[in-house]
């Protein structure tokens, strides 16, 4: 059993507290949040103990792993150091939002040769990842372009919008990730932006709509479309083009029945209307991959510079936009 500490008890990491705990090869050791009570109820559900401190975590040889899913401008001080005191962890995605301060970071501490894992779950989606294989043993051939939607159900609050880095570097660094597990290292990026959402997200500093294009090492072409509002449910689709076919990855549904009427054909259920329900099994597969990886000592499928190059797209996508002009990564 390798034993946890789960550092963060909002929604994100109350959730990754319950499958640890169900996982029939982890064990729930510690749950820590700034917010007692948010702490305290995850600990009553999970049946965790309570740690007072991070440094009661770090410091405990009941934990061999920790996962980070605080706050963003606290992931990279505790991916540190929980590394230094020798556990494996999974931070959520960013890892931060200065690419100066993940850099310095990882010279500080590559010497160790840690198991870190970014927690980038779509890459754990059954559907995106046998696309991805697909892709890869050639059924369409060499891949020339790929498209990735990704739309919101509705904005977060304006405080979290606050906090997040952006809709690049909080949304969108899914979907370059995404772009980078299908089609490997990026060479080019050109976006363009705007405020057709809410004038209040504008206000904020921020952008609620995008298209980013991407142009891959290999020469192929992909387009990111992002909103943070869409009225029918969590649009998530992916199409990969290539010289022999197409492959797509579509929406999930509560069910695949559907109706056929005067009024209507082929109607069918609204898509689920969360991340946390659309991508339920993806995150569970994603802590059984970690698990896995600490067993069997192997490098997880996603790591610190997976995380790296992500926040560099977001970053670039960033500088177009200010700029209007397309970003070159060499």
């Amino acid at each position: 059993m390798v034993k946890f500490a789960v550092l963060g008890c909002g929604r994100i990491g109350s959730m990754h507290a319950l499958n640890l705990a169900r996982h029939p090869r982890a064990e729930l050791a510690y749950v820590y949040d700034i917010v007692e009570d948010a702490a305290a109820a995850t600990a009553d559900a999970t049946g965790a103990r309570l740690a007072g401190e991070v440094d009661e975590v770090l410091g405990s040889n009941d934990v061999e792993a920790v996962l980070i899913a605080s706050t963003t401008d606290t992931h990279l001080d505790l991916l540190v150091r929980a590394v230094e005191a020798g556990k494996a962890v999974l931070c959520e995605k960013p890892i931060d939002l200065d690419l100066a301060k993940v850099d310095a970071s990882w010279q500080r501490i590559k010497e160790r040769k840690p198991t870190v894992m970014v927690g980038f779950n779509r890459r754990f989606d059954a559907s995106f990842k046998a696309l991805r294989d697909r892709i890869h043993f050639g059924e369409i051939g060499k891949l020339e372009q790929v498209v990735i939607t990704s739309r919101d159900p509705g904005p977060p609050p304006l405080a979290y919008i606050e906090s997040s880095g952006g809709l690049f570097r909080d949304m969108t660094i899914h979907d370059f990730d995404m772009a980078r597990y299908l089609m490997g290292d990026m060479h080019a990026v050109n976006a363009v932006g705007g405020n057709l959402v809410d004038p209040a997200i504008g206000r904020a500093g921020d952008i609620d709509s995008a298209m980013v294009s991407l142009v891959a090492k290999s020469g192929a072409l992909c387009q990111i479309n992002n909103s943070r509002r869409c009225a029918y449910g969590y649009d998530q689709r992916i199409e990969a083009f290539g010289e022999k076919g197409m492959l797509q990855a579509g929406n999930q549904r509560p069910t695949t029945v559907s109706f056929w009427g005067a009024a209507a054909t082929e109607a069918r259920d609204p898509v689920l209307n969360f991340f946390i329900e659309r991508y339920t099994p993806a995150y569970l597969a994603e802590i059984d991959h970690f698990v896995d990886c600490i067993e069997k000592g192997v490098a997880p499928l996603v790591g610190y510079r997976d995380g790296r190059e992500a926040l560099r797209l977001a970053d670039a996508a960033l500088e177009s936009i200010a700029t209007g002009r397309t970003v070159r990564l060499d």
